[in-house]
């Protein structure tokens, strides 16, 4: 059945006359319907024209908060045709006191999609390497290139160690002096920032998207990671060390080391009560003091 009552729109009112609203307050409203019950598990959406018409925005702003709704586990079978239908089990998501922490890999690439659906994209994070940002950010770059979301303006700030630390882990387990592990490790946080800046940088001649990337230099090997989306999301994981053996320069060799692709995320979202709000406004202000202060400018070379 679809849900077409107090909320349906009233009919004879001209779209140009009403105020226009954002694909994000859309989202908004249509995440309260469903957290609220006015909208229950397995029921199907109004249609997307008829979502369109209610809140005075074209259909294309309509999918955009659809997709979000969708990537926060709150709605299925999200297209063109047909219209969504809410999750059997509404808010199974990353975020929320209730939600379970997932590995990085399974979780940050989604929190970063639903991201890039707001016109200002702003992403935090602070991590021993950016790999796992950069690999979460092809999802978006596909939405971009197809057409699916168009941002007007991305801002990305990326906090790693410097290159002049002696880095806490990964690290050599017999506490030798060999140098490859800090080597391998820096040739893979250039890399990997390089690429992160290059393919974001190139939505500025594809799309003409305004992009600023930006890295600075930490002073300590951080033994946790933080991502900040839009001031409004916080996702934060423990390095977790491990011993282990890995091959470096050829030769297997015995280290302590995080693997920050498996790394748990837990999710707090700033609109989800007190103490994920507190938490989100806490680490911004942590992630800016540490910005502000001790970093210092880094230069993504070998």
């Amino acid at each position: 059945m679809v849900v077409d009552g107090e909320h349906a729109a009233v009919k004879g009112r001209n779209r140009s006359q009403r105020p226009q609203r954002s694909h994000r307050e859309v989202a908004d409203e249509l995440r309260s319907r469903i957290r609220s019950g006015v909208l229950r598990p397995g029921q199907r959406m109004p249609t997307q024209a008829k979502l369109a018409d209610e809140f005075g925005v074209e259909r294309g702003a309509v999918r955009q908060a659809l997709r979000i709704l969708q990537s926060e586990h709150l709605l299925t079978n999200v297209s063109k045709g047909s219209p969504a239908t809410v999750a059997p089990i509404p808010g199974k998501a990353l975020a929320g006191p209730e939600a379970p922490p997932q590995p990085t890999t399974v979780a940050l690439a989604p929190r970063i999609s639903a991201a890039f659906a707001a016109e200002h994209v702003e992403i935090d994070a602070l991590c021993l390497t950016s790999v796992s940002l950069t690999l979460a950010m092809s999802e978006p770059l596909r939405e971009i290139h197809a057409g699916r979301i168009n941002p007007a303006r991305v801002d990305v700030r990326v906090l790693l160690p410097s290159r002049d630390i002696d880095l806490a882990f990964p690290a050599p387990v017999d506490d030798s002096s060999d140098d490859r592990l800090r080597r391998q490790w820096l040739a893979q946080r250039n890399a990997q920032g390089q690429v992160l800046q290059h393919n974001l940088n190139g939505l500025r001649i594809t799309h003409g998207i305004d992009v600023r990337v930006s890295f600075r230099a930490l002073p300590f090997t951080p033994p946790v990671k933080l991502y900040l989306l839009n001031g409004s999301e916080a996702l934060f994981a423990y390095y977790t060390l491990q011993r282990r053996e890995a091959e470096v320069d050829s030769e297997q060799l015995e280290m302590y080391d995080a693997q920050g692709t498996q790394s748990m995320l837990f999710g707090f979202e700033r609109d989800a009560g007190l103490r994920d709000a507190a938490f989100v406004k806490q680490s911004h202000l942590w992630f800016n003091a540490l910005w502000e202060t001790i970093s210092s400018e880094l230069v993504l070379t070998s």
